[in-house]
């Protein structure tokens, strides 16, 4: 428990306290792509970021919606002031933030808007070619399930058209405070070096998900509103549900829309 900064409920804080677990999250970002800028969502305590902090490879950042963990922050790292921002993760300018250059993502992401903030690096991924963060269980299995799986979805899908994805380990729900009713997950995306994505990626995104919007139903009644030649896929897809196809399938379904 910490005695300056009460968790709220309408900002879905829930404070990790066990250090050896932040020392494991902040040692999983990778530093494969040369960057030194490192943008830590919702520090809460700073737990996570007294690691990052403390860091020879990472120049720290945070951003940080909550008053009150602001000021605890700017308190508890006077020399970072400049680089504790209050703001709305969803609605900061990442173009801006580091005038169009590189960052590494990380946090213990506040699951009430833990699918937000893997939209937002997705609109941002030439910004972003590493993401490390805690995740809900469940959101940590559907990101990184592979087709076939029953917890295989959208943001499977979209999120693997351009990053390799990985469960690094499980957290228990004892080491926060106050404890979540869920247990979590730690993740890493690393942004793909090969440009094996190619289709529009405005159609792909939307075809993904009208496809995932009636997934009981085969390709082709739920994918009707587009005018897809079927006779230039392979035998079968049209029948196929959308769990079962991969990025590079629907990718190739997107390429063969007419009027594209």
């Amino acid at each position: 428990m910490n005695d300056y900064v009460r968790p709220k409920k309408s900002f879905g804080q829930h404070f990790l306290k066990d250090k050896n677990i932040a020392a494991k999250i902040a040692n999983s970002l990778t530093d494969n792509s040369g960057i030194n800028k490192v943008l830590e969502v919702g520090p809460g305590t700073g737990i996570l970021s007294d690691f990052l902090v403390n860091s020879k490879n990472w120049a720290w950042y945070s951003v940080e919606i909550d008053k009150e963990s602001v000021s605890f922050l700017k308190k508890k790292y006077p020399d970072y002031v400049g680089q504790i921002i209050e703001k709305d993760f969803l609605q900061l300018n990442l173009n801006k933030l580091f005038n169009e250059n590189e960052f590494a993502l990380i946090g213990n992401f506040p699951y009430n808007i833990s699918s937000q903030i893997l939209f937002k690096v997705l609109e941002n991924k030439e910004l972003i070619p590493e993401v490390v963060g805690m995740f809900q269980k469940e959101v940590a299995a559907r990101v990184c399930a592979l087709p076939g799986n029953k917890t295989y979805g959208i943001l499977s899908v979209l999120v693997q058209a351009f990053y390799n994805t990985e469960l690094l380990f499980y957290v228990n729900e004892s080491v926060f405070f106050p404890p979540p009713k869920v247990k979590s997950a730690v993740i890493r995306l690393v942004r793909k070096k090969d440009n094996s994505f190619n289709c529009n990626e405005k159609l792909f995104f939307l075809v993904v998900k009208t496809a995932f919007n009636q997934r009981r139903k085969t390709l082709r009644n739920s994918l009707k509103v587009f005018k897809i030649d079927w006779e230039k896929l392979p035998d079968g897809y049209h029948n196929e549900r959308p769990e079962n196809l991969d990025y590079n399938s629907f990718c190739k379904i997107v390429n063969t829309i007419q009027d594209k």
